[in-house]
């Protein structure tokens, strides 16, 4: 391309007479690829029109580290403030291709001064308004930064302020499992003819199940196990209130009918227009004779190992506590005789589920009862917890997991 073509192309609107001078005295040269034309910090004095070839433009961080700002390209130009002042170099200007160019140096465009004022200024002012464009472009650049960083400082603000909301549910998680840890037994009784034998694991760091074994009177005992719906903050206050009143109710009766009925009348008393609801077993064991009597509300049923038989589920139903006002509850009875021993649990242990998703089920936890006739119930309860942490091989548990067990008086042995 002819060097008239050139500098028309890259003068664009400035008058012919101008760019026949432009024309006269610019020098053409050609550099080898990896020059650098122009020294970022440096005070030089030459423009550069590009005839042919590619230039980057890049600037050097104070960590000394190279940026690519800007490529150009034929009919571009670069290092035009050195014709006007004498500041530094505000980048490096290193050619990628071999690359020809027309310079136009401060002597030159001194000599240009002297000899014609009207184009030199014509010339100065064209620059100038190509340095104003260009201040524009970088103004309207700066702006759209500003409306990213602004944007992008709204989006931290929100996201300091879910992290805030994230903590606080932390802590309210941490302050609820500790009232859980409060309420459950830190050791269930020590009662001659009988042991009690119990595990928990909450599914989450906060759960709703809970248990206890409590002492009625001389004669009585109190096993309770149940269950919130729902493993929430809300699950673990709720579980935290009908705790509280199953262990009021049941000072006022021996009936577990009436106990669990009047703790469903409490739920209702206490959040009459909560969704929530409890599912739970209630018996009041008889310990001169070894009779239990208990309420199925919509909790499985216990299984019964007794002695030289295979175990047995014992009878019950029942609908849950809550949510629904109406309700009467049916009382069942298992005669306890010295040996066996009667496993309460939440739904949490036959729905465990393997790495493939199969359930652990009522017939896998028959047959570690049945392979371990002579266990006593605490020797029960770990066998359980170590055949399910086996079965579920580290599957996260979807639900909570807890297991009572009663023994009455010792176990049988078999003859050697």
């Amino acid at each position: 391309m002819g060097t008239t073509m050139i500098i028309s192309q890259a003068f664009a609107g400035l008058e012919p007479a101008v760019l026949d001078e432009l024309r006269r005295v610019a020098r053409r040269a050609t550099y080898p690829h990896g020059t650098v034309l122009c020294h970022q910090g440096e005070i030089e004095h030459t423009f550069y029109i590009i005839v042919d070839g590619r230039v980057a433009v890049s600037q050097r961080n104070s960590n000394g580290e190279e940026q690519i700002l800007a490529l150009r390209g034929p009919n571009e130009y670069f290092g035009e403030l050195g014709l006007l002042d004498d500041t530094p170099r505000l980048a490096n200007c290193t050619t990628l291709t071999e690359t020809a160019v027309l310079e136009i140096d401060e002597v030159v465009f001194d000599a240009l001064v002297e000899q014609s004022p009207a184009i030199a200024f014509s010339l100065t002012r064209h620059i100038l308004s190509i340095m104003r464009d260009r201040d524009k472009m970088a103004i309207s650049q700066l702006e759209k930064k500003n409306e990213e960083l602004e944007q992008a400082y709204q989006e931290l603000q929100e996201a300091q302020a879910r992290l805030v909301e994230k903590q606080r549910l932390v802590r309210e998680i941490e302050i609820a499992a500790q009232l859980q840890q409060t309420l459950l037994p830190s050791r269930l009784p020590n009662c001659d003819g009988y042991q009690f034998a119990a595990y928990i694991q909450a599914a989450r760091q906060v759960g709703g199940d809970f248990y206890d074994v409590f002492e009625l009177d001389d004669d009585h005992y109190g096993l309770l196990l149940a269950d919130v719906a729902d493993k929430s903050v809300q699950a673990a206050l709720f579980m935290a209130v009908a705790y509280t009143l199953f262990t009021v109710e049941s000072k006022h009766s021996l009936s577990p009918a009436a106990v669990a009925e009047a703790v469903h009348r409490g739920m209702f008393d206490v959040a009459a227009d909560s969704d929530m609801f409890v599912t739970a077993f209630y018996g009041v064991l008889h310990r001169p004779s070894g009779q239990l009597t208990y309420v199925l509300a919509g909790q499985e049923r216990p299984l019964l190992l007794r002695h030289g038989r295979a175990p047995e589920v014992v009878a019950g139903n029942g609908r849950f506590l809550g949510m629904l006002e109406e309700l009467r509850l049916t009382e069942f009875t298992v005669q306890l005789q010295a040996g066996d021993r009667l496993l309460i649990f939440s739904d949490g242990v036959p729905d465990a589920v393997n790495p493939a998703g199969v359930q652990y089920d009522y017939e896998r936890l028959t047959a570690v009862l049945h392979q371990n006739q002579t266990d006593t119930a605490t020797e029960l309860i770990r066998r359980i917890v170590a055949d399910l942490n086996n079965w579920t091989r580290g599957t996260a548990p979807f639900d909570d997991i807890t297991l009572l067990a009663v023994q009455m008086g010792a176990v049988a042995t078999p003859n050697r």
